[in-house]
């Protein structure tokens, strides 16, 4: 999604447009992720920019482009640049798992409570 926002509209209160806004990027967010993975791919992951206009935009995380927008619209803007580019994304395996825990070790019994003593009555 690639979209210049108004975040002015006459007879709307800003605050009003600007959460239609939110709401609209949230629903094409939530749109992406119900789509059939690839094959091979893990996740989706999303490339966003925001700004005052495309010329202005800058890269920010997923988790930042809503604070991002509220930035642009506490600045007094009249429209915003929003894009949001769904990418694959592959998961690596982890190699820095440090099993220093009895339940995470490979001799570790199955079942912990097979070494306690038994309750007596």
């Amino acid at each position: 999604m690639r979209k210049t926002f108004p975040l002015t509209q006459e007879g709307r209160h800003r605050d009003r447009v600007l959460e239609a806004v939110k709401h609209e990027i949230r629903k094409y967010l939530k749109r992406e992720r119900r789509r059939e993975l690839p094959e091979g791919v893990d996740f989706l992951d999303f490339d966003c920019r925001v700004g005052a206009t495309k010329e202005t935009a800058q890269d920010v995380h997923l988790s930042a482009l809503i604070s991002q927008l509220d930035t642009v619209a506490r600045e007094g803007g009249e429209q915003a640049y929003v894009e949001v580019l769904a990418k694959p994304g592959v998961r690596k395996p982890r190699t820095d798992v440090v099993r220093d825990h009895p339940a995470q070790s490979s001799d570790a019994p199955d079942d912990p409570a097979s070494d306690a003593p038994a309750p007596t009555a």
